[in-house]
């Protein structure tokens, strides 16, 4: 239930690539997480990169809570980009997973996948 890949590039070169990639694809960062500095700011000593990428395409977003007011609950979608093992990945949970472990609803499943596939293609053309 995880789409992981990796590339060469540096977590922050991957994070740069990847806010493009998101723009290119008409979905816009709401928010990015620096997991180390935030945890290293309370004091809990993490040595690791990881960034994650709070990321919304709104009219996607609408069509699902229009059909589910509840899935706001799994909006927005988040892509994390970090640091395992000495490798740079960049990952998420697959929307179409995660809403068929929320919903059956035939609707969300098409949206869903459709927003998939469009991370996807963020995910490739960033690493």
């Amino acid at each position: 239930m995880k789409y992981i890949v990796t590339t060469d590039k540096s977590v922050q070169q991957a994070v740069t690539d990847l806010k493009q990639a998101v723009t290119d694809h008409k979905f816009g960062v709401l928010h990015t997480y620096d997991i180390k500095q935030t945890l290293n700011n309370k004091g809990v000593d993490f040595n690791r990169e990881c960034h994650i990428l709070e990321v919304c395409n709104p009219i996607k977003a609408k069509e699902v809570m229009e059909i589910d007011m509840s899935m706001n609950t799994a909006l927005p979608c988040r892509i994390s980009v970090y640091q395992d093992e000495g490798q740079t990945k960049i990952g998420m949970i697959p929307p179409k997973a995660l809403l068929a472990f929320l919903s059956d609803d035939e609707r969300l499943t098409i949206i869903a996948e459709e927003v998939e596939q469009l991370m996807i293609k963020m995910i490739e053309q960033a690493k």
